[in-house]
């Protein structure tokens, strides 16, 4: 089968479009044939700075994948060949990913793929989806009535996670930098967009919350915006980031806040075998496939480019200002 593999770190060149040995299904175990691969941020990185297991190279990446089941192991009991699939597993240089033609992976860890939408939309979808979730719902604990502001609205998780935080009930703010993410977000349910190189966007959530400030934080982009991010919300509110935060983090405003402080990494339970996390992580995907075909949950595929030019995917996304998701086809 054909596959993309990165044969060392560095630029996007380093992706290379060769033949490799298609995997054999075993035990609960399904072969997918992948149909598409979404493009993720941390393919990018893990492109630059190597993988997590850099003994294991070259590697082939990509955690997120839609296809049809092609044969099944020999335990498996829920899928069945021909079943249509989506899911987020492999790709972090242990368990081979998805910028491929065929892949093997627990049947426990897989979704039925939603009726309603393409198979690009459906593999643009699950690492982005498990993200908001976990943010949201079980990091920060969301609860209707709230009111949260999500940082970058129009990106790949920030997009979903106004729409989850819609589902749950709540209020909901969001930076964007142009007219047409503003109109993007608007259309989602966002109810306050918030121009960030125009405002200060924590003194726009205090006029929106009448100076009490927000519930919950959902920070999508690091560095200076986290820690600038405190004043936005309410004492005894949350904050919850997908990135690590700087070194020299100062806290004063958090601990004076007395802010709860969530930290949301939707790969640990590839990254430590969690077998239990890991089928939540396929609970939430059948959750998410049952509001997308109730047309409650819409994915935004901004551009999508054949598995050989999975490079060029990649230089899209370092270019920065990607609305929606990126999606390899096979």
């Amino acid at each position: 089968m054909k596959a993309i593999l990165m044969t060392a770190a560095g630029k996007p060149d380093v992706l290379e479009l060769q033949e490799v040995p298609q995997p054999i299904p075993t035990n609960k175990e399904i072969l997918v044939q992948i149909l598409a691969a979404g493009v993720n941020p941390i393919d990018t990185k893990l492109r630059q700075r190597g993988t997590f297991y850099p003994e294991q190279m070259p590697a082939i990446l990509g955690c997120d994948g839609a296809g049809i089941v092609e044969a099944v192991g020999s335990d498996v009991e829920k899928f069945h060949v021909g079943d249509e699939v989506y899911f987020c597993y492999g790709g972090l240089g242990g368990n081979a990913g998805n910028y491929a033609e065929y892949t093997i992976v627990d049947e426990r860890f897989v979704a039925f793929k939603p009726k309603s939408i393409s198979f690009a939309q459906a593999a643009a979808a699950p690492l982005v989806l498990i993200t908001a979730w976990e943010a949201l719902y079980e990091r920060g604990r969301l609860e209707p009535g709230e009111k949260v502001l999500i940082h970058a609205g129009a990106g790949g998780v920030g997009h979903v996670a106004i729409q989850l935080a819609k589902l749950k009930g709540a209020e909901v703010a969001t930076t964007v930098s142009s007219p047409e993410k503003a109109n993007f977000v608007t259309k989602l349910g966002a109810d306050k967009v918030i121009f960030y190189q125009e405002t200060d966007f924590a003194t726009s959530a205090l006029e929106w919350t009448n100076g009490e400030g927000v519930d919950l934080v959902f920070d999508t982009i690091g560095g200076d915006t986290f820690e600038k991010s405190f004043p936005a919300v309410r004492v005894y509110g949350d904050i919850v980031t997908i990135l690590e935060p700087k070194a020299n983090t100062v806290w004063k405003v958090a601990r004076n806040r007395n802010l709860r402080i969530g930290l949301e990494l939707m790969l640990t339970p590839m990254l430590l075998g969690n077998v239990e996390a890991l089928i939540h992580h396929g609970e939430i995907l059948q959750q998410c496939a049952n509001w997308i075909d109730a047309g409650k949950l819409t994915i935004e595929v901004s551009q999508t480019f054949p598995l050989a030019e999975a490079a060029k995917a990649h230089a899209v996304i370092e270019s920065g200002s990607v609305q929606g998701k990126l999606v390899l086809l096979n």
